[in-house]
């Protein structure tokens, strides 16, 4: 089922760069998540990745407490690393909560529109890092963001995946995106 949640019923969150997702501090521990999530009315499953990526070892899934079964997805993936603390945030297209950059929607959003804005969000700031390679996802180093297609039947929205600081242990946003994020369409 290729069900949407509507803008008006989504949480909404601020993206603080390199800092914060909403109520989600990066260096938090897994508990910390688990427990800022729930004040959020969000119900999680905790699993160490089969395949650990870098250094990020253990992932956890949050879906919102009242969701029908259908839509008992995972709106937010919380990343974190070998030693507990969390590293990446990717929020779901379909059903995750809105999260805003100075005012630019980020979730949810048609591909092209939203990275046109983004584009033009860094250029007015200066920043020179805001690419799209091949694929087509635009992604900010300055940032520590990525921004992927998610399909919703026969249309895409946006994903995002934001993270936290890893120039100890990948070279770009694209290098800390898990296998597992690449696999969800």
């Amino acid at each position: 089922m290729w069900s949407i949640v509507d803008d008006a019923e989504r949480a909404l969150w601020r993206f603080a760069p390199y800092e914060a997702v909403g109520p989600l501090r990066f260096g938090m521990s897994i508990g910390e998540v688990a427990t800022a999530m729930d004040a959020e009315g969000f119900v999680s499953s905790f699993s160490y990745m089969d395949r650990p990526h870098g250094a990020l070892a253990q992932d956890a899934g949050f879906h919102y407490k009242d969701a029908p079964l259908y839509m008992g997805e995972e709106a937010v993936t919380a990343y974190c690393r070998k030693s507990g603390a969390l590293a990446a945030v990717a929020i779901d297209a379909l059903r995750g909560p809105q999260v805003s950059l100075d005012g630019l929607r980020l979730i949810g959003r048609k591909p092209s529109e939203l990275s046109e804005q983004l584009h033009e969000y860094a250029d007015d700031r200066g920043m020179v890092d805001t690419v799209s390679p091949v694929n087509g996802d635009p992604r900010s180093e300055e940032l520590g963001l990525l921004i992927r297609a998610q399909r919703a039947g026969d249309i895409l929205l946006t994903r995002a995946f934001f993270v936290a600081d890893f120039q100890d242990w990948a070279y770009t946003v694209h290098d800390c995106v898990p296998v597992h994020e690449w696999e969800i369409r």
